[in-house]
């Protein structure tokens, strides 16, 4: 029956990607649904976005181990890059007509800008993309007579299909979908073992005092550095990401965008304590799953539950993995076919656009594809991906919408600098302070060095081509 039950489920996924083909007749349809999704399906779908592996195996992990302190990271700043997305830069982005954040970067700071900030932004997805993957591979092994390699292959491949069938069109139905069943299936899940859980209470006082402090033991610089870094690496360093742009810019308006992005980030924090309740009640009620804690929640489910509550939960995991992935597949994708192959050819038609959009997807699945199978740590792998945007992009995005005077050398200076910077600091060199900060300050350094010392040409300052930032600000703000 549970065998069955994933084999509809993932079908039912594949049947909604064809539907939603029907939709696709151009590229914005493709990548950003035609611009044209409710409230209700842009909240679901902005709630998608980083709602997988990290969340549902990984933040549960570190919260019987660490306690809260070991999960500011995920959920709670990348609920608190949602919230600032839906209040901030929503409304301010919305108007602009691009694709993608790399479509921004060339009209603020030119073309070479474009391609920096592409390069910088596509691989950056890959070990978040291989991550989902592994996790999606993990899953089917459990539940079909496959190994975990084969799982990533058909887990893979079918999030492909139907992300190349429907685009964002496909990934907003079924993350609509796929919520619900994400909902649903934790929600039971936590009520069932909060049933079974004798004393609350109890557990809870035995917990060491230090379990559920929310800021750091120590009140030292370096203690508060780390602490800082874990809230704004997914939390600022989400902002300039291609997932999240793409999502907020399918709403039908830029009123529903931000609504929708704050509304988003509400639900993400209230949904992801479910995963962190049932891992803290599972292993006071079942503490052997400590022994095997890389898949807490799906061990505990399959050991110590009936086979409906495998079935919710089950869907419920597939869901979050089939969301998170199908997104974060589609974001490089869209940037290496809109900015780094598109600029190679002369005058390409929209409909040979999309052509090279969906190439990309397919170019993108598979290079991950290798990636998961070679390399099967989850953590590692989403640790790796986190911060490039932050170290890279924040400092020039920021400087674009809010800094007139801000010049194209300086944001070439300020992706290169604090990306070099970030890489030696976290592979050649590491130290007690996080490596984010040297990359944030390097990067503001070249955004200042390169603004004054190479500033653009007057001209350029009220070029309403150059800048439509500041045109019209009471509309845009």
């Amino acid at each position: 029956m549970l065998i069955a039950f994933v084999l509809f489920y993932l079908a039912l996924n594949l049947a909604v990607g064809w539907w939603a083909s029907k939709k696709v007749h151009t590229t914005q349809d493709f990548v950003l649904a035609g611009r044209n999704l409710p409230f209700a399906l842009a909240t679901m779908v902005t709630f998608a976005t980083w709602f997988g592996s990290e969340t549902i195996l990984g933040a549960p992990r570190e919260f019987v181990h660490g306690g809260v302190l070991s999960i500011i990271e995920e959920p709670f700043g990348a609920a608190l890059g949602l919230v600032i997305v839906g209040t901030i830069y929503a409304r301010k982005l919305y108007p602009l007509k691009v694709l993608t954040f790399s479509d921004y970067f060339r009209q603020r700071f030119g073309h070479f800008s474009e391609k920096l900030s592409a390069i910088v932004m596509v691989p950056s997805y890959f070990g978040w993309i291989s991550a989902q993957l592994v996790a999606l591979g993990l899953t089917l092994h459990l539940l079909l007579p496959i190994s975990t390699e084969w799982g990533i292959v058909f887990g893979a491949i079918l999030v492909m299909t139907y992300t190349l069938l429907g685009g964002m069109w496909s990934i907003s139905i079924t993350d609509f979908l796929h919520n619900i069943i994400l909902i649903i299936g934790l929600a039971f899940l936590a009520f069932l073992l909060y049933q079974k859980t004798p004393d609350v209470g109890a557990i809870i006082e035995r917990q060491n005092d230090n379990f559920f402090q929310f800021t750091p033991q120590k009140h030292d610089a370096t203690s508060w550095l780390t602490y800082l870094a874990a809230w704004i690496t997914i939390g600022l360093g989400s902002i300039p990401q291609q997932d999240i742009f793409q999502r907020v810019m399918s709403a039908k308006s830029a009123h529903v965008a931000g609504i929708a992005s704050f509304s988003a980030g509400i639900m993400y924090l209230s949904v992801a304590m479910l995963p962190l309740l049932i891992a803290f009640l599972g292993v006071s009620l079942y503490p052997s799953l400590l022994s095997d804690d890389m898949l807490l929640i799906p061990h505990l489910v399959m050991k110590f539950t009936p086979t409906g509550i495998q079935i919710l939960f089950l869907g419920a995991l597939l869901s979050a993995l089939l969301s998170t992935t199908s997104g974060a597949i589609l974001a490089p994708a869209s940037v290496l076919g809109e900015n780094l192959i598109k600029p190679m050819m002369k005058h390409p038609s929209d409909r040979k656009v999309l052509q090279i959009i969906r190439l990309s997807v397919v170019l993108v699945t598979f290079s991950c594809i290798y990636m998961a199978v070679k390399r099967q740590n989850i953590f590692e792998l989403v640790g790796e991906s986190s911060a490039f945007g932050l170290v890279s992009l924040f400092i020039p995005l920021n400087a674009g919408l809010w800094w007139k005077k801000a010049s194209s050398m300086g944001s070439h200076l300020s992706m290169i600098l604090g990306l070099g910077v970030w890489g030696y600091f976290q592979f050649i060199a590491p130290s007690e302070i996080p490596s984010i900060w040297p990359g944030l300050a390097a990067s503001l350094f070249g955004l200042l060095l390169g603004t004054y010392v190479w500033p653009n040409p007057p001209r350029l300052l009220n070029s309403p081509y150059i800048f439509p930032f500041f045109l019209q600000e009471n509309q845009i703000l």
